[in-house]
């Protein structure tokens, strides 16, 4: 089932490496100076794949996810962080992960997270926020779970963590979104990120920290 989801809604798209080094450039002063960050649901593995740290670790269920990841990121094959040490990581980091969870699944992740997480670590979630991209968010017939930006901060103030910021509207809901005839490059989705208006925005960008 993980294994065919790449195969049919998550397939490889060029455009990927170019989004995401931004992406991880415009996230860099919540990363700061982290020598652990882990990649959960990592994927095609193109977050931690352009983190600088001393430790990076990507986790998915998926064993063609590690085919992705680059030298010095160790893969671990599984849905939850179980082989790393308590207190041991500066930075958590899931794209698009939380909504293919269940409350059972969410409540485990949020355990392992905080488990994992040192005092002070930040916990990055880029997802769609149902409250922008309603019309074709289940479309994906793997969407368990229901998140508006409101309901995500109620979340994870639930879970005991702090929101030290929160982008209601941060990218388009896939690279599908914008209009194909648009070729990306690294300027034009750096002005993406950097400006306050967002067209076709669906998804949102939650940075909160282990009080």
């Amino acid at each position: 089932m993980a294994d065919s989801y790449y195969t049919s809604r998550y397939v490889q798209n060029p455009d990927r490496h170019v989004v995401w080094k931004e992406i991880v450039q415009f996230l860099q002063s919540y990363i700061g100076t982290a020598q652990v960050v882990v990649d959960m649901g990592s994927g095609y593995c193109d977050f931690i794949n352009n983190v600088s740290a001393q430790k990076r670790y990507a986790v998915d269920i998926s064993g063609d996810s590690g085919k992705f990841a680059g030298e010095g990121v160790e893969f671990i094959q599984d849905t939850l962080p179980r082989s790393l040490p308590s207190n041991s990581v500066d930075v958590v980091f899931a794209s698009n992960l939380f909504e293919h969870l269940d409350d059972r699944e969410l409540k485990d992740m949020m355990r392992e997270v905080k488990r994992i997480l040192k005092d002070g670590g930040q916990l990055i979630l880029m997802q769609p926020n149902y409250r922008y991209s309603y019309k074709t968010y289940f479309d994906d017939p793997t969407h368990k779970k229901v998140f508006s930006h409101t309901a995500l901060e109620a979340f994870l103030v639930s879970h005991d963590l702090e929101i030290v910021k929160k982008f209601p509207k941060f990218l388009p809901f896939s690279l599908k979104s914008r209009p194909g005839i648009i070729p990306l490059s690294p300027w034009l989705v750096r002005m993406y990120l950097q400006s306050p208006i967002k067209p076709f925005a669906g998804q949102m960008l939650f940075v909160a920290r282990k009080k």
